[in-house]
């Protein structure tokens, strides 16, 4: 069991320390359910009313907050950064021996280094390339010529397409799929559909994080760009030469249309829809389900959509909107009869 003294982690916080530095601190958990032994945070005001009572050894707070805690205390501007770097100290991942499952099967031509790990039935194709401490879990396929740097981390039943790059320290988790076919079609005289090859592929730079059921199309002549630090949320479509600037995070459902430019340190919430060959500022935040349909060239908050409402009053709203017309035109002639 990993344990701490509360010197040692407000150490690794960087932050002020309140109390006792001896303190050993077995677990981080809600400050509502902590007990001795536990550390928690406050972060968000709603959970203060729990601080006088919660049965934690130590407490991460900002230092407004500080006055209102009885135990020990570690003080920081930010104490949600904090309970992130916490969670490092005390959570790591299954340690994985280096080496390669008799049941994997693996190209000649691919080179894996010695210290990378192989699960079982993994599929290494022709001039694969595997960096060193890269972990690479059972059932995973990676097709030709696919580059993985080191130090990333592929879950279980990850596919990736030939021709895709992979930078150093990236995860991807259980069922992301990088590098199929964007959706290319062209329509011909007889109102058919005709494919057009799509024969880019992706860059994934370092230190991204996909999400489970992710999908990240390949460009269709050059490569689909998601830049570093990039954090993506489960069942987003990234579609094909689509850009993702630098320590952007995209929340789950996000639909990406083909050749959308994002900006660098953009925040983009769940449900949102972005149209194809717009571009986004840097430091731009997208609200959940908005459908950003046109170029956004200055940084700042933008929403749309229309919130839940009781279903009565949704039918009421609804059937005004479908007047809106009839209403719009009965304006019109009133101006021109008062003109």
């Amino acid at each position: 069991m990993q344990q701490f003294t509360l010197k040692e982690i407000a150490e690794a916080l960087g932050a002020r320390l309140k109390g006792d530095p001896g303190c050993v601190i077995t677990g981080i958990a809600p400050i509502q359910k902590a007990k001795a032994g536990d550390i928690c945070f406050l972060n968000n005001l709603y959970y203060r009313e729990f601080l006088k009572d919660s049965q934690a050894s130590a407490v991460v707070l900002s230092p407004e907050n500080a006055e209102f805690c009885s135990t020990n205390a570690l003080i920081t501007e930010n104490p949600y950064l904090g309970f992130a770097k916490m969670a490092h100290l005390f959570y790591q991942r299954p340690s994985i021996p280096a080496g390669v499952h008799p049941t994997a099967v693996i190209a000649t031509s691919a080179h894996i280094d010695p210290s990378a790990s192989i699960g079982a039935y993994c599929v290494i194709g022709n001039y694969v390339t595997i960096g060193a401490n890269s972990i690479v879990r059972a059932h995973t396929i990676l097709g030709d010529e696919v580059k993985i740097g080191n130090d990333c981390y592929l879950y279980e039943n990850v596919t990736i397409y030939h021709r895709v790059t992979v930078g150093h320290r990236v995860t991807l988790h259980s069922g992301v799929i990088i590098g199929a076919d964007g959706f290319g079609l062209a329509k011909d005289d007889k109102h058919q559909w005709v494919k057009i090859p799509q024969v880019g592929g992706v860059t994934i730079g370092n230190d991204v994080e996909v999400g489970a059921n992710t999908c990240i199309d390949r460009g269709a002549l050059e490569d689909t760009l998601i830049e570093e630090g990039v954090k993506l949320d489960n069942l987003i479509q990234v579609g094909h030469n689509v850009r993702i600037g630098a320590h952007t995070a995209i929340a789950g459902c996000v639909a990406i249309a083909g050749s959308a430019n994002i900006g660098r340190y953009c925040m983009i919430g769940g449900a949102a829809s972005i149209n194809g060959h717009i571009s986004i500022a840097d430091r731009t935040m997208i609200g959940a389900t908005a459908s950003v349909a046109n170029t956004i060239k200055q940084p700042g908050a933008y929403s749309s959509g229309v919130p839940a409402q009781p279903h009565k009053k949704w039918r009421r709203i609804l059937g005004r909107l479908m007047q809106l017309e009839d209403i719009m035109r009965r304006l019109r002639k009133l101006e021109r009869l008062n003109a």
